[in-house]
């Protein structure tokens, strides 16, 4: 489980220095690029999210201007000002960016058709004038359970309902949404390849490691230059790159669903500063007890989040998988 000695765990474990891992990042990503990957330049798919905002302004950085390409990929459920922060982004930046709707796209495959399917299993009314999310359970620190899921719509009239979700219809509605994340890297691969440019990816750490990434979707790319970083990192990392105010105040959301929904409500349970730190005091074998005075929680609470992380890595293991072979002596 551990990965290094840490002598000292405490509210400051995770403060890095953020010209000397810009620096490294930008070094190595030049080199990825250009020497191992042998392509020209980078496509990023730019959300308007803090994770996309940190990726294209270090290959903007590491390549240039003119070698970094952005997409801006919309649908039905994509809030409107994401679209507009990723585009004020790109235009800072200065680079090329195109504008793909992908709606029509998730039309015609029947994403929504098949999401809505699902959601009227338990909610027969549901309907194209309603609006819908999923959330995890909320009581990781209070309770030992398994992770389960709650189905939220809410009418045309305001009025909000919610349900534990069944089996079929989690995984129905979430096989149907993530028809999103596989019809963006679609478009990534078709504009790098058609420019021969590398693909970037933009999961952090904490995604990275807890399996937070649709597999063949946003978990798929050609190099990942935050992998390494904690959410934490990444916004100390985009004040210094010099991400916009607009794009380091939202709060994290998925941008999946018709309902404003968080990062904490879909997968981590836990804000994001809490989970970067017991992700890193649980690598590195930080007994519970003195995670809990550094995050603030009680031991019990902090036993309850390790184990919630030894779940989701066994995920996250199966997902970063590569495809099995038969015969295991063949070239990958």
């Amino acid at each position: 489980m551990a990965q290094e000695t840490r002598l000292r765990f405490d509210s400051n474990a995770l403060d890095i220095d953020c010209a000397g891992v810009v620096d490294r990042i930008e070094r190595v990503l030049r080199e990825q690029v250009g020497r191992k990957l042998r392509r020209r330049g980078a496509v990023v798919g730019v959300s308007g999210g803090v994770d996309s905002a940190v990726c294209v302004s270090l290959a903007v950085r590491a390549l240039g201007p003119k070698r970094v390409v952005g997409l801006l990929m919309p649908e039905r459920d994509s809030a409107s000002d994401s679209t507009t922060r990723g585009r004020e982004l790109c235009e800072q930046l200065g680079i090329e960016y195109h504008l793909e709707d992908i709606a029509p796209t998730l039309e015609a495959l029947g994403c929504y058709r098949r999401r809505d399917e699902a959601i009227r299993r338990i909610f027969p009314e549901f309907d194209a004038t309603y609006r819908s999310k999923i959330t995890v359970a909320d009581d990781l620190l209070e309770t030992d359970r398994l992770n389960y899921f709650n189905l939220v719509v809410e009418s045309p009239s305001g009025e909000r309902q919610k349900v534990r979700m069944p089996l079929d219809v989690y995984l129905t509605v979430v096989a149907s949404t993530n028809m999103k994340q596989r019809t963006r890297k679609l478009l990534e691969y078709h504009h790098a390849e058609s420019r021969n440019y590398a693909v970037v990816g933009t999961p952090n750490r904490l995604e990275y490691e807890l399996g937070f990434f649709v597999r063949g979707g946003d978990g798929l790319a050609d190099v990942k230059p935050i992998g390494h970083l904690y959410k934490t990192q990444v916004y100390a990392v985009a004040e210094y790159v010099g991400v916009t105010d607009a794009i380091r105040e939202q709060v994290p959301c998925t941008d999946t669903y018709s309902l404003p929904q968080t990062q904490e409500e879909f997968y981590f349970a836990l804000p994001f500063r809490e989970m970067d730190m017991l992700l890193d005091a649980f690598l590195h074998d930080i007994p519970a007890e003195q995670a809990a005075v550094a995050v603030g929680l009680g031991v019990e609470q902090v036993e309850r989040v390790y184990r919630d992380i030894v779940s989701k890595r066994r995920t996250a293991e199966l997902l970063h998988q590569p495809a099995l072979l038969i015969e295991e002596n063949v070239r990958a």
